[in-house]
């Protein structure tokens, strides 16, 4: 019979959770707790311990990267980037939100911003006969609470942890036999040139798919994206019909985009009037 398991002394035990925070973005209180054998309380203060000496991020239910944790141009966890621009993602969210009408079927991204747009979907109580499909398992356990007046779709796929998504293979089985409505598109960077970007591949070859698949994309983006060009491409402007944003957004490459045929709505800024214009 297996004896107690062995406990290192707390010191030597945070700089392992740091370490191991740092190589997976993130992690869960009950994930340290079952692997070092110690209670949640431990792990908690253990975790604020960690946070207090800027080591880590405190967030619900765990930890993040702390800041500068991580390379500049590196993807963030899930968790770390709901801390980031969270008003200006609610706004981008209600607007978004605004545009789906009852009986579409309607395509959500992963991303941060994307779940912002579930969010609002959810306060539409108007809303019914509605189809969501989407590769973000958060989002979709999100709209569990809306059934039956939303239909949920999940395309299957493999678990990317880091963004709760789901890529190929697979992914893109029931993205290739559906029609949508709509397409809410999440990103890393929206750039007059490169077009629409992302920092991950994985991802960005489902996010064509989706913008294929819809007779309308919506590119959402909190102002923090636009003017930046990251790794992988996902679409030129062309391919775009509207992008949303924040007021927050500058000024200047927002009418560069314009200027380049792509509609802009910055959320909180006379968006219902912005809404109206929009060609249905």
């Amino acid at each position: 019979m297996a004896g107690p398991q062995h406990t290192p002394p707390a010191a030597a035990r945070r700089e392992q959770i740091r370490s191991i925070i740092e190589q997976r973005g993130f992690v869960r209180v009950a994930q340290l707790s079952k692997q070092f054998g110690i209670s949640e309380v431990t792990v908690r203060a253990d975790l604020d311990a960690l946070a207090d000496d800027n080591a880590v991020q405190r967030v619900h239910g765990g930890a993040v990267a702390g800041v500068g944790g991580r390379p500049a141009g590196l993807e963030r966890p899930f968790e770390q980037s709901m801390l980031a621009s969270a008003d200006e993602k609610t706004r981008i969210g209600r607007a978004a939100a605004a545009l789906i009408e009852s009986d579409q079927a309607v395509v959500l991204d992963v991303g941060t911003t994307t779940t912002a747009i579930a969010a609002a979907m959810l306060e539409r109580e108007d809303l019914r006969n509605v189809v969501v499909i989407t590769n973000a398992l958060n989002i979709a356990l999100a709209l569990e609470a809306a059934i039956p007046r939303f239909t949920v779709v999940v395309t299957g796929g493999t678990l990317r942890p880091l963004q709760h998504s789901l890529v190929d293979p697979l992914a893109g089985v029931v993205l290739d036999r559906i029609r949508a409505d709509i397409a809410f598109i999440g990103c890393s960077g929206v750039h007059v040139t490169a077009g629409i970007t992302n920092v991950n591949l994985p991802e960005a070859d489902v996010k064509r798919r989706m913008i294929a698949t819809a007779a309308r994309t919506v590119v959402v983006a909190d102002s923090s994206k636009l003017g930046v060009a990251q790794l992988s491409r996902v679409a030129p402007l062309a391919e775009i019909d509207t992008l949303i944003t924040g007021v927050e957004a500058d000024i200047g490459v927002v009418e560069s985009l314009r200027e380049a045929g792509l509609r802009v709505i910055r959320a909180g800024e006379d968006t219902t009037s912005s809404l109206a214009r929009l060609d249905r």
